[in-house]
């Protein structure tokens, strides 16, 4: 062997040792020597000449990271109750066919999807009866004209109102009586009715109606079940109750609530309350009960309460009417001080120019005990509050809300009636206050998982863009918001969860496209990361 060649092969071994060193180093892998000998080839090869390559340049990704600085999301909550009892909203009338019941809740959502609302608050329990398929009660009355009797073709109301209320981007609300048995309205209490069935635990008022004992541990427990049956079948986005705790006075003819068995056994087992603070007590416990056990079962889930709008008279200082402390044992104050509530809509149904209820006052008098800052959305008497002009006085009762709760500001209007029975109704919410569409606040006390980033996609076609997007996670996504930016000014566009695509002119009112962005919005109002688009 020549001597170049020897050279060449003792650097070559060098260089093939200190390679075997970093890989080995860098794999952190120890090798086991060989310890057989191995004798020299007789005629060895001549080795190949190493092959040096220069790095191959990074490619930059087509898609680069777009940043932009997107405007705040307008936010309010827009919701409308919708009563079932006595066939007030819905069914108008217990006797409809399926196809008309359909009907008449597709109209309704409808309208307050094309008004800009964003939920409604659906009546599922008007009286210890079911709006939806139920194991633990009977169907209601008010659908079918019999307690107990299902509608034909069978159907579940309640599933149809969530699925037709998602699709237009309305959160639904599940409304719940809690202690009320059997309404007046209800027809004859038969051998299905709760008021027979539960009859140890339900008394009858003077003006016929029939009621659950509140501070009966049975009442608790079966409403609880009701509540939490609901909560875990059904892909609702809130429970609520409303101002019927102990009834109102007038439904007894101004004698006392008859629970004389089980105060008697309250008192001989040793109790020290007095008998107006056992029964508050007994409303608390459970109020704080069915608040955690919703969030137990689905932590998404909110719970609101709508109480009557006055604590107590005097509260705040000139404030007069009834007192839902000392007469519905509501302590609905304790209760938002608490935050026992995800809501609190108290019944604010007087004009804002009402000296003995001021509308104002009495907002900013409860807002000053939300210790705990939950949501604060006051219940508006759309349908029949006593003014010359009720429209411009619900719009003006919203701008002064607007100007008390700020960047949490959102209302309930009593009831759907109100928005639909009033010609200029709509029309003034919908050209004022109610212009642009509004995403509900956040809840930021209700832990969440972060939403991934929706991947937006875009197709130019010279005269418009064909923007799409999705996401890994759909199954999070509640709705979409689209960002548009035509001249260095954002728009935005709340989409509904099916909308996938959209149009999108690259020329508007003579200002150009400049760019597009997206964001997926889970069903507690928040808020993903963007992707944004520069459009050329």
């Amino acid at each position: 062997m020549k001597m170049n060649q020897l050279k060449l092969v003792f650097l070559l071994g060098i260089f093939a040792s200190y390679s075997s060193s970093c890989s080995v180093q860098s794999n952190t892998v120890k090798t086991v020597p060989n310890k057989t000998p191995t004798k020299p080839a007789k005629n060895p090869t001549k080795p190949p000449v190493p092959v040096v390559t220069k790095p191959v340049p990074t490619v930059a990704p087509t898609d680069e990271i777009f940043k932009v600085n997107l405007p705040a999301i307008n936010r309010e909550f827009r919701g409308a109750w919708v009563a079932s009892v006595a066939n007030i909203n819905w069914p108008s009338r217990n006797n409809l066919s399926v196809e008309q019941q359909k009907a008449e809740a597709i109209s309704m959502l409808e309208t307050l999807k094309n008004n800009n609302f964003n939920a409604v608050i659906f009546q599922v329990r008007p009286s210890a009866d079911a709006l939806y398929t139920s194991s633990i009660e009977p169907w209601s009355y008010f659908l079918t004209g019999e307690t107990g009797t299902p509608p034909y073709p069978n159907y579940d109301p309640l599933q149809f109102w969530i699925d037709e209320a998602h699709k237009r981007g309305l959160e639904l609300h599940v409304w719940l009586n809690p202690y009320r048995a059997h309404h007046t309205n209800g027809g004859a209490v038969n051998e299905l009715s709760m008021a027979n069935k539960l009859s140890d635990i339900v008394v009858r008022l003077k003006n016929g109606m029939y009621w659950f004992d509140p501070s009966n541990p049975k009442t608790q427990g079966h409403v609880s079940n009701v509540v939490k049956d609901i909560v875990k079948r059904y892909d609702i986005d809130a429970v609520h109750f409303d101002d019927y705790f102990y009834p109102y006075a007038t439904y007894n003819k101004g004698a006392d609530f008859p629970d004389n068995a089980t105060w008697n056994a309250y008192v001989q087992s040793g109790g020290t309350l007095s008998r107006a603070d056992w029964r508050r007590d007994n409303v608390n416990k459970f109020v704080e009960r069915i608040y955690k056990e919703i969030h137990a079962e689905k932590n998404y889930v909110r719970f609101g309460i709508s109480p009557f709008g006055i604590w107590k008279p005097g509260y705040p200082a000139g404030v007069v009417g009834s007192s839902q402390y000392d007469e519905l044992y509501a302590d609905a104050k304790l209760w938002l001080n608490k935050g026992w509530v995800d809501y609190f809509s108290p019944q604010l149904y007087w004009p804002i120019e009402s000296k003995g209820q001021p509308f104002e006052s009495l907002l900013n008098w409860w807002k000053s005990e939300n210790t705990m800052n939950r949501h604060l959305w006051p219940g508006l008497n759309t349908v029949e509050i006593k003014v010359s002009d009720r429209p411009t006085e619900i719009k003006n009762q919203i701008e002064i809300s607007r100007q008390v709760l700020k960047s949490d500001a959102g209302e309930i209007h009593w009831s759907i009636a109100g928005l639909t029975k009033n010609s200029n109704m709509l029309p003034t919410l919908k050209n004022g206050p109610y212009q642009e569409k509004a995403l509900v606040p956040k809840s930021p006390w209700i832990k969440a998982l972060p939403l991934q980033t929706p991947t937006l996609f875009i197709n130019d076609n010279g005269i418009a863009v064909q923007a799409s997007w999705s996401s890994k996670k759909i199954g999070d996504v509640f709705q979409w918001v689209l960002f548009t930016q035509y001249n260095g000014v954002w728009e935005t566009d709340i989409l509904t969860l099916d909308t996938l695509s959209k149009e999108i002119p690259k020329n508007k009112d003579g200002k150009i496209l400049n760019a597009v962005a997206i964001k997926a919005i889970d069903r507690l109002g928040n808020e993903s990361d963007y992707m944004a688009k520069k459009i050329k």
